[in-house]
């Protein structure tokens, strides 16, 4: 099973705690694959429910927690554009119907590592999300970028009602917070956690320790 993966992180493993409701983590997506690339690691990816984190850590999101910070929210949303100017994420478009409830592609997320898809699953999520602009908590719009992605549909569907699956996306998630994440993304290598898109260089510098 995918959260598995958190017990078998070594030192050239990049574990990647993600949720397509973030357009943060969307931006670590992009950028992971090169700093992996360029230090011969490998990346699990490991879906978890950001609510879910939240809801057992007290973590807010950021227009949440700093609503009331004169000029914090500016400035986030300026390192957000140096990170996209930074990293050429020209695809990148802020989701019109934000914030997106993910449960289901979460679910789906859990599905597609069942069946050995999880890659073009993931590709198309955040693509749908976060480039396309998509509403993924409709169900039809959620089957229908499976069908055009050439994913597993009726598989995938019936897999996000399972038992098993909600369990272990679940498990995953609470997993997560035992390490240590209070949001997401998060990045594990060995027992050493980084968090948020702005620690990629660390990241990168901890693969040469």
């Amino acid at each position: 099973m995918e959260r598995n993966l958190v017990t078998k992180v070594t030192h050239k493993t990049i574990a990647f705690f993600f949720d397509f409701a973030s357009p943060n983590a969307y931006m670590a997506y992009r950028v992971l694959p090169g700093i992996a690339a360029r230090n011969g690691a490998t990346i699990h990816a490991i879906p978890c429910l950001l609510g879910g984190i939240f809801k057992a850590t007290g973590n807010q999101a950021p227009m949440l927690a700093f609503a009331g910070v004169q000029g914090k929210l500016d400035y986030e949303m300026l390192e957000m554009q140096r990170f996209i100017k930074k990293h050429h994420l020209t695809a990148y478009q802020f989701n019109p119907h934000f914030p997106v409830t993910t449960l289901l592609a979460m679910r789906g997320a859990i599905s597609a590592r069942h069946h050995d898809v999880a890659a073009a699953y993931d590709e198309a999520m955040f693509c749908a999300m976060w480039e396309r602009g998509l509403k993924l908590d409709d169900a039809q719009v959620f089957e229908q970028v499976l069908r055009e992605a050439g994913l597993p549909v009726d598989v995938i569907m019936a897999d996000c009602h399972s038992p098993s699956i909600k369990a272990e996306l679940v498990a995953n998630t609470e997993d997560s917070v035992a390490r240590g994440a209070f949001g997401i993304p998060t990045f594990m290598i060995g027992r050493e956690m980084f968090f948020g898109k702005e620690r990629l260089g660390q990241v990168e510098e901890a693969l040469h320790a």
